[in-house]
């Protein structure tokens, strides 16, 4: 495969990525505590940013070490990523910041926990990624820098996401007081009911605490 085509290949899965539900639901309910259009893209390129930095630097150990994920570190690594999503569906039907963000005034409290959360998704999101990867592209240099690409499109595509989702919500804020609250409740409830179901499917239908486990990288 020729430099063109991998770099063309990696934006545009990276920016596919983005779009996968854990990841939107995560992101829109960050955003739902942010004030303008501006903060919620800052959410989206910061949970992008974090989700690039662990996507690289361990998929870049797998693919350079030629590393096996054991199924059981490949479901605890998912199942990390409900309780994320419980944590902040929480935190947003509460109305708190968090201890996390304790020390950051009230505009950093989102991008904090935007970063935070991406950080969580690509460790879960890595295996799936290098080995993506590895399927197309045998030279580990190149496949590392496919992984850079993939990180940038995976930043846009979610930037993307964030826009279009806050821009009718931050026009409702403005005409109706109550539409900031229902934002927040709304989503906050969704991602928490979602983390509740990654939880049970990683526990229990993928047997991260049975016997045999079954994992499939993705």
């Amino acid at each position: 495969m020729n430099l063109l085509a991998l770099i063309g290949l990696g934006l545009l899965l990276g920016i596919r990525h983005a779009t996968d539900a854990d990841h939107v639901v995560a992101v829109t309910a960050i955003a739902a505590r942010t004030r303008s259009i501006w903060q919620s893209a800052g959410v989206g390129v910061l949970w992008g940013v974090g989700h690039t930095l662990t996507i690289f630097g361990v998929g870049t150990v797998i693919i350079m070490f030629n590393i096996v994920v054991p199924p059981r570190v490949g479901l605890s690594l998912e199942f990390a990523v409900g309780i994320a999503l419980a944590i902040v569906g929480c935190l947003n039907v509460a109305g708190k910041r968090g201890p996390m963000s304790s020390g950051l005034d009230e505009d950093a409290v989102p991008r904090f926990r935007a970063f935070l959360v991406g950080l969580v998704h690509g460790l879960a999101g890595s295996a799936g990624a290098a080995l993506l990867v590895l399927a197309t592209v045998r030279d580990p240099r190149a496949a590392v820098a496919y992984l850079l690409v993939f990180g940038f499109g995976t930043v846009l595509g979610m930037m993307l996401i964030t826009v279009a989702i806050a821009a009718p919500t931050t026009v409702a804020a403005r005409r109706f007081n109550f539409a900031t609250i229902g934002m927040r409740l709304s989503t906050g409830l969704l991602s928490a009911a979602f983390g509740l179901w990654i939880m049970y499917q990683v526990g229990f239908v993928d047997g991260l605490f049975l016997a045999t486990p079954t994992w499939t990288p993705r």
